[in-house]
């Protein structure tokens, strides 16, 4: 090779490298990507991966393998995704508990989920709601605030368990409302109401599918949501604001992320996927009979939600002293 040629070779060797990941990236993914669940299978995660890995496979060409990595309050497999190649391989479906509660309710040291993971795209929507044994004659929310002003002190309510969102939903409530109640955790959104059904709590914060058959057979009364707006599965259910309760917004979502660093192609393709999954109405239909609602977004949405939410909940959980 000649002086010349050697010079010419070497000033073409950074354009090269920069080439090769760009045209890496063009073919993402040319192989198998794993969803990473940070919970144990049959939750509404799980439930909402699962329904959306093979429309994935369908519209990518390439393998989706949901994984459940549980444990730490979705910790684990949340710091697994974390730790991961930013390729666009290893990628977290996260819950509102894990991903913006969870840090502030363990004083996580160091990076926190915002810090570390960046958004792909929102999955669903859960909807919260507060509801009271029917046997209690509470026909709405000005009647239960009034009892439990009257009676401080004397009334409790239900969660599926400490730093969970039916948690902070009382918590919230509680401090919105002046009031002083009692969190009674549970083991679970079941126990819990059987709990509420058996009279032992006044009142309790449960996802909607959760409570829905029993309000339908008239046992229990849903008095509001915790949401901004009105659910699709039950659009006539007014939100805590429009039954009196005004900043009682705890919004319960899932969402899918990938590590910080992924490349905005890549990024751009897994939203473009799931934006077209999610609007098959066919999988909406199946999101729907869950009880959740499925919500697309786009990246700087889904990381504006985060930061949002990550900030709440941080006084939240500070002034209601809640640890693990």
């Amino acid at each position: 090779m000649t002086r010349r040629g050697a010079l010419r070779r070497a000033a073409l060797l950074p354009f090269a490298a920069i080439g090769q990941p760009a045209h890496a990236q063009a073919r993402w993914p040319d192989r198998a990507v794993t969803l990473v669940v940070p919970f144990a299978p049959g939750g509404s995660n799980d439930i909402s991966a699962r329904l959306l890995a093979p429309r994935l496979q369908s519209l990518l060409g390439q393998s989706f393998i949901v994984e459940n990595r549980s444990g730490g309050g979705g910790s684990i497999g949340t710091q697994q995704v974390a730790r991961a190649p930013a390729d666009g391989y290893t990628a977290l479906v996260s819950a509102a508990s894990n991903h913006v509660i969870y840090p502030h309710v363990a004083r996580m040291q160091g990076a926190t989920p915002p810090e570390t993971l960046q958004g792909v795209s929102a999955l669903i929507e859960v909807p919260l709601v507060l509801a009271v044994p029917t046997r209690l004659g509470i026909g709405n929310l000005g009647q239960l605030l009034a009892l439990l002003r009257r009676e401080p002190g004397k009334h409790s309510f239900a969660s599926s368990g400490v730093g969970s969102t039916h948690h902070l939903a009382g918590e919230v409530f509680a401090q919105r409302a002046g009031v002083d109640i009692t969190h009674v955790p549970y083991r679970g959104g079941g126990p819990a109401l059987a709990a509420l059904l058996a009279g032992e709590i006044t009142m309790a914060f449960l996802n909607l599918p959760t409570i829905l058959p029993q309000a339908q057979a008239g046992t229990l009364r849903i008095l509001g949501l915790t949401e901004a707006r009105r659910s699709a599965l039950q659009p006539d259910l007014p939100t805590l604001e429009e039954a009196g309760l005004p900043g009682v917004l705890v919004p319960s979502w899932a969402a899918v992320f990938v590590p910080r660093g992924t490349p905005a192609p890549v990024v751009a393709r897994f939203n473009a996927a799931i934006r077209e999954a999610l609007a098959d109405e066919a999988l909406q239909a199946r999101f729907l009979a869950l009880g959740v609602d499925p919500r697309a977004s786009t990246p700087e949405e889904l990381d504006a939600v985060v930061a949002r939410d990550f900030a709440f909940w941080g006084p939240v959980v500070r002034t209601a002293n809640i640890t693990p």
